[in-house]
């Protein structure tokens, strides 16, 4: 989505749940940029504003898929990673983020008033006063060293086969660097050390920011918290199971640990 700001038209995201509204022109796929909305029934949602890169986006949702004309297609918001550009990507991100959002700000939590768009991510109540943002979950990654090995698990949540870094929600109270250790020690049973900061990616299924961390093995055995973990175990770089999908954080961050290695090795 390179095209900046023009008069007039709109790059489109639309959404049925979390699958996408695509524009396949000349073997490529793209977000509809048109002066009118290309679906205009069955929306079910405002149509809601996104500003990212000094684009015009524009953002809403339709209550059921419905026939469409053949040079579009419907394709779910992570599987788009494929298919458009990054930048594409992100707005479709923030986004679908925005519209969840909507959904779920639209009485008062404090006086329980309906609540009045202020701006595009701001809503107030206009009985109390309250205003509300979008609101974002925080959790960490966590890649834990072990010579020349790292620490990788399978969630049940996963949706699918692969392996992935200790992951967790931040709790109130704590710093980021507490709830890694918190969160590998409550998971594995496992104390690290050396923890630093690695970099962060916003992730909207729904609503997320990922915080990555690398740490060191320090003690203990692995003693899996059978509720969140079916498997974990420490791997070496040739190895390696099942990975993440690269759009994610946890395999930018096992890819550098990669990096790292092949350069020790070199």
């Amino acid at each position: 989505m390179t095209n900046k700001t023009t008069t007039g038209n709109n790059y489109w995201f639309i959404f049925h749940n979390d699958q996408l509204l695509l524009e396949k022109k000349n073997g490529n796929y793209q977000i509809p940029f048109a002066s009118e909305a290309p679906i205009t029934e069955n929306i079910n949602t405002s149509i809601l504003n996104v500003l990212l890169e000094n684009n015009q986006n524009k953002t809403y949702g339709i209550s059921r898929p419905k026939k469409i004309p053949p040079q579009y297609e419907w394709i779910g918001l992570r599987a788009s990673y494929d298919y458009i550009s990054l930048e594409s990507y992100k707005t479709a991100g923030k986004a679908f983020e925005i519209l969840h959002w909507d959904k779920n700000s639209r009485f008062c939590p404090a006086c329980g008033a309906p609540m009045k768009q202020k701006s595009d991510i701001t809503k107030q109540c206009p009985a109390c006063g309250k205003e509300l943002y979008p609101s974002i979950s925080t959790a960490i990654l966590v890649l834990i060293r072990k010579k020349d090995s790292i620490l990788l698990v399978h969630a049940h949540n996963f949706k699918g086969t692969f392996n992935s870094l200790v992951a967790g929600f931040l709790e109130t109270g704590e710093s980021l660097e507490e709830c890694v250790a918190r969160e590998v020690i409550e998971e594995t049973g496992l104390k690290i050390k050396n923890i630093t900061y690695f970099g962060s990616q916003p992730w909207p299924y729904p609503s997320g920011l990922m915080v990555g961390f690398i740490a060191d093995y320090q003690e203990g055995e692995i003693q899996l918290q059978k509720e969140e973990l079916s498997s974990g175990a420490f791997y070496t770089r040739d190895n390696l199971p099942e990975l993440p999908r690269k759009l994610s954080l946890a395999r930018k961050m096992i890819d550098w640990w990669i990096e790292q290695t092949d350069t020790e090795i070199k």
